[in-house]
């Protein structure tokens, strides 16, 4: 039966023998994916698409125009027909 700074001893060499293989093995991979991007020309995108994590949830209009039907979210500058004006009347139920 081995003692236990034995096992230690063979657990750092394992370790050491697992991160040389990683080490060459990936060096390997990243040599095969540059190879094929050049060959077929990919691009990043398609190499490593981006998708947004979350579709931006469009702001429900908070204010209408009785007479154009024009509405408003109430974010950034105001339009025309309601700036300077109080905003009441112009509130969707």
């Amino acid at each position: 039966m081995s003692s236990y700074a034995e096992l230690l001893a063979q657990k750092k060499l394992l370790d050491e023998q697992i991160a040389n293989a990683q080490k060459a093995e990936s060096e390997q991979a990243l040599q095969t994916v540059l190879q094929l991007v050049q060959e077929f020309g990919f691009t990043a995108q398609q190499v490593f698409p981006w998708k947004p994590s979350k579709p931006k949830k469009k702001v429900e209009a908070k204010y209408r125009d009785p007479e154009t039907g024009a509405t408003w979210t109430g974010r950034g500058k105001p339009p025309q027909w309601i700036a300077g004006k109080d905003r009441t009347p112009f509130v969707i139920a």
